[in-house]
């Protein structure tokens, strides 16, 4: 039952004195900006306990959790999860694989309700688990214990930093909660989200509204305090410390002091202005990963089916952001290796696959136990209504007609027929990419790249808010 043991001990140990002094320079700067005095420490909390935000988390408690007086970093998570009997199982065999993960509990007194669990004869909860390191969605790789808060209130009142990880369909409910805590406020917070997604309202005009929207019309907490946070990550392999890069966006006055805090040695973040094309492109690569996954399942991994489907895919990506800004990012360096990582691995590309093995189904919904939620499903569902709506009409270049822009998009309209309305099987993902009258996707490129079809109504209120500098 125990099995081999590994040692693997590379979080909280063997930080030199030299790292230590960097690390709390770097924190000392960010107090000072934050206007933070002796005996007042920094207060972090992330809000969401998926796999990235807990990973999230305990990379700030790893750097910075040895420095106590000067700051505090907790996760707050819904209490009543229960962690079924099978994952009780495999996480006890997890624990009895890692020798430093198994000393560890069992100098906390913890080991024992993990033995209970194993057998039956107790019940694990999902914020219990998550104390002693081990994120329900991410069974496999323990993460360093965390300090878990399940009441929100008690988690966000006094937050100078809240790190939002909630999928985005939760977004906005969370945060007009939080919202109510906020009243009394003095100072404002900083939020940083995490999260993928985005909504779609039809209501004055057809736009969209992205995670950091949401978080700013529900608190409002004004959008330079709000910055997003997205690159080609894998969240398991980032606390594996396997080297990522990422970006921070927002406005020039807190994206910059925040890249150099989040930094890492395999972690590196870099900052740009450019909030909405890449809160955008997060929520678009999550759309293309189902068609990813269903695309290599289905062709037994074709490269070059890969390939194919990666071009038109890119393309489309591309027509959608220029349609929402005049001078997008372009989808080159990160947004491009973030795109790239998320249709290699990740939820959503394993969710397209096991619905074209026939593993799963869409009844299950989208919420997977032990994956989290499948963020992609919802941004299939928004980004079709927004962009079938007559009143957004492009020009088409072949028939010379106005057309929805949809029309142009049609692994998208594949994906929506599949997943949301479900009239097709997953081989039509297939036969959309096969289809002879397809266009070349330069075409589709070239199309966009000349501004002819910027809408800038579908951001839903002036660009000059959102493209911060």
């Amino acid at each position: 039952m125990v099995g081999s043991i590994k040692t693997m001990n590379h979080h909280g140990n063997g930080w030199s004195a030299q790292n230590c002094n960097g690390l709390e320079e770097k924190l000392d700067e960010l107090r000072s900006l934050l206007g933070k005095t002796d005996g007042d420490p920094l207060r972090i909390v992330g809000v969401g306990a998926g796999a990235w935000g807990s990973v999230f988390a305990a990379l700030l408690q790893d750097s910075y959790g040895r420095f106590r007086e000067k700051v505090q970093i907790r996760i707050w998570r819904r209490p009543g999860r229960a962690v079924d009997r099978v994952t009780a199982e495999h996480l006890f065999e997890v624990i009895n694989s890692r020798e430093d993960v198994l000393r560890r509990l069992i100098r906390r007194c913890a080991y024992l309700k993990y033995v209970e669990a194993r057998l039956g004869d107790r019940t694990l909860f999902a914020d219990e688990i998550l104390k002693d390191g081990f994120c329900l969605n991410m069974i496999d790789v323990p993460l360093c214990p965390l300090k878990v808060v399940t009441n929100l209130q008690e988690a966000v009142w006094d937050a100078d930093i809240v790190v939002n990880a909630v999928p985005s369909t939760e977004t906005r409910e969370v945060f007009e909660v939080i919202s109510q805590y906020w009243k009394e406020r003095i100072t404002t917070p900083i939020i940083i989200s995490l999260a993928k997604g985005i909504e779609a309202a039809l209501e004055p005009v057809p736009h969209i509204i992205t995670p950091t929207q949401m978080i700013n019309r529900a608190t409002g907490v004004p959008m330079q305090n709000i910055l997003y946070l997205g690159g080609p990550n894998i969240a398991s392999e980032i606390y594996n410390k396997e080297y990522a890069n990422a970006r921070i966006c927002g406005a020039d006055k807190w994206r910059k002091p925040l890249a150099k805090f989040l930094r890492q040695p395999h972690f590196t973040v870099w900052d740009n202005s450019d909030l909405v094309t890449h809160e955008v492109m997060g929520g678009l690569k999550n759309v293309y990963a189902i068609g990813a996954g269903m695309v290599a399942a289905l062709t037994n991994e074709s490269a070059t089916s890969k390939s194919v489907y990666f071009a038109h895919c890119t393309s489309e990506m591309i027509f959608i952001t220029h349609l929402l800004a005049e001078e997008p990012e372009k989808l080159a360096g990160p947004l491009l290796a973030d795109t790239y990582v998320t249709l290699l691995k990740g939820r959503n590309a394993w969710y397209g696959q096991m619905l074209a093995k026939g593993e799963i189904s869409r009844d299950i919904g989208d919420n997977i136990s032990g994956k989290g939620m499948i963020q992609g499903v919802s941004a299939v569902g928004a980004f079709y209504e927004l962009l079938s709506q007559s009143s957004l009409s492009v020009l088409h270049p072949n028939e010379k007609k106005p057309v929805a822009p949809v029309e142009l998009c049609p692994i998208l309209k594949t994906l929506y027929k599949i997943l949301i309305i479900r009239e097709q099987s997953s081989q039509a993902i297939l036969q959309a990419l096969r289809d002879e009258t397809l266009n070349d996707p330069r075409e589709r490129i070239e199309i966009a790249q000349s501004h002819a079809f910027y809408r800038p109504s579908l951001l839903g209120q002036p660009l000059a808010t959102l493209h911060c500098q």
